[in-house]
């Protein structure tokens, strides 16, 4: 198998909590991701959303476009209402030839919500489990049809955060519906990613790989923080600079033969976690996971 090695800005300028790397130009991100070896980059908020400046501002650095975040409200809005508001969005990454689309269920989320425990986040009724996986595989096929696969992300302070709702969201949908494996959401979630990736790396269709400092990550679960003050506190870093094992994280992956991109993806303070240095370490330890896994990648 091979795979790509990506990166996301949000190392250089927080999406959820813009003032983290506020006054960091784009230029900066995008040079400083070639220069740490990455060849994509997702979408981030200063990026332009229109697809031939979007392309004009990756080209000088030769970096590949690989997908970009979509926050739906599924679970209060019809199928209909859904793919009007992600059409942009979809359009988009289709014209840019981005194979999946970072699709993730915010309808109730705390995560943006700084004073709200993450803890509290929103919990599926049966009632609304009965529904929802017809509209997200009715959304699915309409994404498949611009060619771009919906990656469902499972994220902390969401409604589907836990390894049993994960498994419970796949059981129900059918292939169309893909699933992006992020190992950092997993064990915040408190739950074992090689677990998961063992259970549906077959439905794995993009991967980031985030790693877990364990001691800030007890501590936002014993003392109540909110998403946003566990990411500020530096509950996420880059691969090799944690707790997770990502020769075992990655292993169901590797034999289930996924050849896509592997996303380095950390939210961390660029004041406290300086961009390019852990951009590089993330990269460093991705290569060096992929040699032990036999798995070559691609440029």
């Amino acid at each position: 198998m091979t795979v790509r090695l990506g990166t996301n800005p949000i190392a250089w300028s927080n999406d959820d909590l813009p003032e983290l790397g506020g006054e960091t130009p784009l230029e900066t991100c995008l040079a400083e991701a070639r220069l740490a070896g990455f060849d994509g980059i997702e979408l981030g908020n200063k990026f332009p959303r229109e697809a031939a400046a979007c392309a004009d501002v990756l080209r000088p650095h030769g970096l590949a476009l690989v997908s970009g975040w979509y926050g739906a409200e599924l679970r209060f809005r019809s199928v209909a209402d859904e793919i009007a508001a992600m059409q942009p969005h979809l359009e988009l990454l289709a014209t840019m030839g981005c194979p999946v689309m970072v699709f993730a269920e915010v309808g109730g989320s705390v995560q943006g919500m700084r004073g709200t425990p993450v803890a509290d986040r929103p919990v599926m009724t049966d009632s609304e489990w009965r529904d929802y996986p017809a509209k997200i595989a009715a959304v699915a096929d309409h994404m498949a049809k611009r060619g771009v696969r919906l990656a469902y992300h499972h994220h902390m302070g969401t409604a589907i955060e836990k390894a049993h709702e994960i498994d419970r969201l796949m059981q129900a949908t059918p292939d169309s519906v893909g699933l992006l494996y992020d190992t950092g959401h997993l064990t915040f979630a408190g739950d074992d990613p090689a677990a998961v990736a063992g259970r549906w790396a077959g439905r794995i269709v993009h991967v980031h790989a985030k790693d877990v400092r364990s001691d800030v990550m007890r501590r936002a679960l014993a003392e109540r923080w909110s998403f946003l003050d566990a990411v500020i506190a530096g509950v996420f870093t880059v691969p090799g600079d944690g707790c997770v094992d990502f020769e075992r994280a990655l292993a169901p992956v590797a034999r289930a033969g996924y050849a896509g991109w592997w996303i380095v993806e950390a939210e961390q303070d660029p004041a406290r976690a300086e961009p390019l240095k852990y951009a590089r370490m993330g990269h460093a330890h991705l290569t060096a996971t992929a040699e032990r896994l036999g798995v070559a990648i691609t440029h």
